[in-house]
């Protein structure tokens, strides 16, 4: 055998080759270029063992706890971004998992926890696949948010197991399926309860010469023929809902390649060399990739050595709209929660959302009423003696905050994280009748808590490290990405956020159309735009916050009369738009001869305070700044950041 670094291999008495990848030093295995040349020999020798009857089948299997294979390895992507080196690279890899699909001997895939991209399509390359039927177990294609798609043969390959329709949309969205859900698509073939039953099942699956099937011709039809079109024209339409083709071309470019090829998968694989490279060396795909990184260096600022924190129970101080789902977020996560607020009255609303949120996220009537049984509504606070986190999330007064940490700082066990939610407010000052206020920290969410990643890790004066790299191993066990920032009026987002929205509400009140300034938000790359995203936010809170930020808000202004009216936005159903089963209702956008340009116009507040915040070390890099905006504020990613925007020279 050749001598491997990246793979195990052996042959028991049956004849029956046991594959088993294992990276070096990494949690996760990838598909590196060491991997992919170390895997060429080892086929090169089932080859030869095939021909002399010497092995009757390969078993695929991973050595690591953390899954099977997470993809190719992103590390060396900036390496190969070059389109000469990724057409050589990709036509490597297509000759290979060619050579594994046509071995005259089973080779079967066995699959537990995360199973992506590039290890996807190594895995639809083998005969069979069978993954571990558990909540671990994680399917998918997600190179569309890495500004690509699969390169390794994985269009065709899924498009034969799936059908065309289910393989496009698994690709195009980049969500990761359940082993149930891979195993009823075709992707998976067979299903078992623990990872301790894949080699046995695995073993049977050869002696029996098991192979998966093809979709039916039911499926296959809908890339025959005039259907083809209409449904990559669907696809497009859907597509341009979320992203527009000149931010983010690799959906785009797949759809394209579906329309030509879609109807032979052997064709759809070969397209992916001719376009995979372009989609790589784009400015997307950088920009997508540094973020990746970003984010994932955001993991590794919690707490490092041992003792190790431990999180069991939380309680949350607040049953408003954020200290609510604060709560209902928690226990969606697997923690104990106690939720106080002065009576039932205020808390059961909080409740309400809780379940809604557990039924659209864990769908299993069992996991629903496991989780509603983790929150707990708690009137007279005595969750905070038992907690090992305790979150207050009440309104924006600085009185009523000292007053709660007085009360809790009592009865809080020793090396329970004390934390507050404020969006605005220094540390130091709701911390100053604290008998220890290094315990505070800030951990600022944003709404809505279920789908924005970030957390603020807010550090006063006083905190020492351990409290900080405590609290941000908090959000990450909660699945947040914790940036940290300094204590200072609206820390970063907010800090940055106000200046965009006031000065473009200015230009509503000079007379320019809202919807067209909301229009040009949304060219330039953001989500949503400046005056639609005030309503979402709430006046209220936009006012506090610029309050607090010192830029007030005109006593003359329509934003004034707003709030005197009570018409605080989406949550009133009045705003500066009026709101409709959670929807705004505009008027037509006036013509414009560049909304692009105008949106970048609109933003450029938010990147000039980005710089000054740098600057005054509200965070510690604009690399920081870069990804903390984009988590909070949703600010264009494949621009990679306001700063990365402004070095670039396109904000």
């Amino acid at each position: 055998m050749p001598k491997l670094s990246q793979w195990k291999f052996g042959i028991d008495f049956e004849r029956i080759g046991w594959l088993t990848i294992d990276t070096p030093s990494a949690p996760v295995n990838v598909l590196s270029t060491t991997a992919i040349l170390e895997l060429e020999k080892l086929v090169a020798r089932f080859e030869d063992l095939a021909a002399s009857d010497e092995l009757v089948g390969v078993v695929l299997l991973s050595s690591k706890g953390s899954g099977f294979i997470a993809g190719a390895d992103i590390t060396e992507f900036d390496d190969l971004s070059d389109p000469v080196e990724m057409t050589k690279a990709l036509r490597r890899a297509h000759a290979l998992f060619d050579r594994i699909e046509r071995l005259p001997i089973p080779f079967v895939s066995g699959i537990h926890g995360f199973c992506l991209g590039g290890g996807l399509e190594l895995a639809l390359a083998t005969h069979y696949r069978i993954a571990v039927n558990n909540d671990k177990t994680r399917i998918g294609f997600p190179e569309v948010k890495l500004g690509i798609f699969p390169g390794f043969g994985g269009t065709g390959r899924s498009m034969n197991v799936m059908g065309p329709v289910p393989a496009m949309q698994i690709m195009l969205t980049g969500k990761y399926l359940r082993a149930g859900a891979a195993r009823g698509m075709g992707l998976v073939d067979k299903l078992v309860r623990h990872r301790d039953q894949l080699r046995w099942e695995a073993r049977k699956a050869i002696l029996q010469k098991r192979k998966s099937k093809p979709a039916g011709f039911t499926k296959r039809v809908m890339a025959m023929g005039p259907l083809r079109k209409f449904i990559a024209d669907k696809m497009r339409a859907t597509v341009k809902k979320k992203v527009r083709p000149e931010h983010y071309p690799a959906p785009f470019s797949l759809i394209e390649l579906f329309e030509d090829k879609g109807n032979d998968p052997v064709a759809m694989r070969a397209g992916e060399i001719e376009r995979f490279p372009k989609l790589m060396d784009s400015g997307t795909a950088a920009n997508l990739r540094r973020l990746f990184f970003l984010s994932e260096g955001l993991k590794k600022q919690g707490v490092r050595k041992p003792p190790k924190p431990k999180f069991a129970r939380v309680h949350v101080i607040g049953a408003g709209v954020m200290g609510g789902d604060i709560a209902a977020w928690c226990a969606y996560r697997g923690l104990a929660v106690t939720l106080q607020d002065l009576d039932m009255e205020r808390i059961q609303p909080a409740l309400d959302r809780a379940k809604k949120l557990f039924k659209k996220r864990l769908k299993k009537p069992i996991a629903v009423n496991a989780a509603m049984a983790r929150l707990e509504a708690d009137v007279a606070g005595k969750g905070a003696a038992r907690a090992d986190v305790i979150i207050e999330a009440v309104v924006e007064n600085l009185e009523i905050k000292q007053k709660i940490f007085a009360q809790v700082e009592s009865v809080a066990k020793p090396g329970a994280v004390l934390a507050t939610n404020t969006s605005s407010i220094e540390l130091e000052r709701i911390a100053e009748d604290l008998k220890d206020p290094s315990r505070l920290v800030g951990l600022h969410f944003f709404n809505p808590v279920a789908q924005l990643p970030l957390v603020e890790v807010v550090r006063s004066k006083v905190n020492s490290d351990l409290a900080i790299r405590t609290g941000c191993s908090f959000a990450s066990f909660i699945g947040k990405s914790p940036v940290v920032v300094k204590s200072a009026p609206g820390f970063l987002v907010n800090r940055v956020l106000m200046p965009y929205l006031l000065k473009s509400i200015e230009r509503v009140e000079a007379g320019e159309a809202q919807e067209l300034l909301d229009a040009a938000a949304v060219a330039f790359g953001m989500p949503m735009g400046p005056i639609e995203l005030m309503d979402v936010v709430g006046l209220d809170v936009g006012h506090s916050v610029a309050n607090e930020l010192g830029q007030p808000v005109a006593e003359d202004s329509k934003f004034a009369r707003l709030l005197a009216q009570g018409n605080l936005g989406r949550k009133t159903g009045r705003g500066f738009y009026r709101w409709t089963k959670g929807r705004a209702e505009k008027g037509s956008v006036p013509e414009h001869s560049n909304l692009a340009e105008l949106g970048r116009e609109l933003v450029q507040p938010l990147v000039d305070e980005c710089e000054v915040c740098v600057k005054e070390g509200i965070v510690s890099s604009a690399d920081m700044a870069d990804i903390g905006v984009i988590l909070g504020t949703g600010f264009a990613p494949f621009l990679g950041g306001p700063l990365k925007a402004r070095q670039d020279g396109k904000a």
